[in-house]
């Protein structure tokens, strides 16, 4: 489509597919107010794939000939090939991705391409179009996920016996590793590698042949176009097909769910990263300085990815707020899907390849994550279960441990074992010499042997079955 004199679009082989019904082209203004092509260009191989898939059934059906559906199939491969070299550019005077595919391969073939949308809709193409896109950038995403949990678990596999304190509230809780930490932070993200397969199991459905919103009158075969796309089989009701944009709602909301656990990682990079902290010292190609204080070494990537989030959540709310109320079937508020969803998608991608990079190439300060164990009674429940194994009811044991706590707090000491043992058998006889040495942090760590727990033994086995997760994945 041709901008003439008056600021009006005019007819050619690149006029908007709806054309016909009008006497004269919409305004230049109002052309590039409704474009898609800027956002839906990334799917031109997907819209390919799919029109070869409905031509060889149009021609299977006897609905076009044999020598059409062949000149068709070389036209479409030779736009493939040249927009895969670079040799053919996108039109971005097209309405989108649809008009220039069927305009492009018109232009080199002549009246068969013109037959190429015989009995399927814009409607019908485009979730086609989402969807084989999914299906095969998803996959991509899930091996990236795949490489950071190796990732994790081999930085893990290096320190089973480095001791890193517990939180809750932010406050010292029980003593743990490093590789129980980085176990827990592998873990979420093994849930959102399966939450995106289960995500591609609903979307792996054809919507093609569903027509506008009322299927067609002409014999198409859905289920053959769907067997030649690698589909599980057709949608079931025409006009849900070209409606739904759940897929769209929940892969974004697959997003959001691992740009929150990639946020909450962050979130203690940097903290961990503090003088206050001093676990972690990440590497100069991954810290930023600082422009008036030459000092500065500063965690803006983990801030950025954490910062990001709000990206996300915010295409997550775009999606369901365009949907909510919409009548069935397609509205045009339906085009907006796309540019959500494709920001939600490279969003992530991104924040994963650049915490993998970072955390990857990170040094850790052992000591001074050991001695995040000491005081601040993180044993204090080690106190208690002491007691319990000597026959004192928990709940009792509770108590005791806790007016151990009392007794060093008021004495102006930091931890329970700098009480003597006299002190601590005025609280209870149960307490013998040993306890000072069941209650460093080492052993309560090492006795801490249920499965998921930060024993050596335990983490080693954490990591194995990361390990095995991630096996043919990366």
């Amino acid at each position: 489509m041709a901008e003439n004199k008056h600021g009006t679009m005019t007819k050619d082989n690149h006029a908007a597919l709806w054309h016909g019904r009008f006497a004269e082209g919409p305004d230049a203004a109002a052309v590039e107010f409704e474009t898609s092509i800027h956002v839906d260009e990334r799917m031109a191989l997907d819209d390919i794939h799919g029109s070869k898939a409905h031509a060889a059934m149009l021609s299977r059906q006897g609905i076009i000939s044999a020598e059409e559906n062949k000149a068709i199939q070389d036209g479409l491969d030779s736009i493939e090939k040249d927009l895969s070299s670079g040799k053919l550019a996108i039109d971005y005077s097209a309405e989108d991705i649809h008009s220039f595919v069927e305009a492009t391969l018109t232009d080199r073939i002549g009246e068969p391409g013109r037959k190429l949308h015989t009995g399927r809709s814009r409607n019908d193409q485009i979730a086609l179009d989402e969807r084989l896109y999914l299906r095969r950038v998803i996959p991509e995403l899930q091996k990236q996920l795949a490489s950071l949990i190796k990732t994790l678990a081999g930085i893990a596999k290096n320190h089973t016996d480095s001791l890193l304190t517990g939180y809750t509230h932010m406050q010292h809780a029980q003593p743990g590793t490093l590789a129980q930490h980085l176990c827990s932070w592998a873990w979420m993200l093994t849930r959102d590698y399966n939450r995106l397969s289960d995500s591609l199991k609903r979307v792996s459905l054809s919507p093609l042949g569903s027509g506008a919103l009322a299927g067609s009158g002409l014999p198409l075969n859905r289920e053959m176009v769907a067997e030649t796309l690698g589909f599980d089989g057709v949608t079931q009701n025409s006009l849900d097909s070209v409606a739904d944009r759940d897929y769209c709602i929940e892969f974004t909301s697959d997003f959001a769910i691992l740009q929150m656990h990639l946020s909450r990682m962050s979130e203690e990079v940097v903290y961990w990263a503090t003088t206050e902290f001093g676990f972690i010292d990440l590497s100069e190609k991954w810290s930023t300085g600082s422009s008036i204080m030459p000092q500065k070494k500063n965690p803006d990537f983990a801030e950025l990815i954490r910062g990001r989030t709000g990206k996300v959540y915010g295409d997550l709310m775009n999606l369901l707020t365009m949907m909510k109320g919409l009548p069935m079937s397609y509205d045009r508020d339906m085009q907006e899907d796309k540019a959500p969803l494709f920001e939600a998608l490279d969003t992530v991608q991104g924040n994963i390849i650049v915490f993998e990079a970072m955390i990857a190439s990170a040094k850790w300060n052992l000591p001074k994550m050991a001695a995040s164990c000491d005081g601040g009674f993180a044993n204090a429940t080690d106190v208690a279960d002491y007691l319990v194994r000597k026959g004192m009811p928990f709940r009792t044991a509770h108590g005791v441990a806790a007016q151990c706590v009392r007794l060093a707090i008021d004495t102006g000491r930091s931890a329970i074992e700098e009480l003597t043992l006299a002190e601590i058998k005025a609280i209870s006889p149960l307490f013998e010499e040993d306890i000072f040495t069941k209650i460093t942090p080492k052993a309560c760590m090492e006795a801490r042997k249920t499965t998921g727990g930060p024993s050596p033994e335990q983490t080693k086995k954490q990591i194995a079955a990361l390990e095995a997760f991630c096996k043919d994945k990366v």
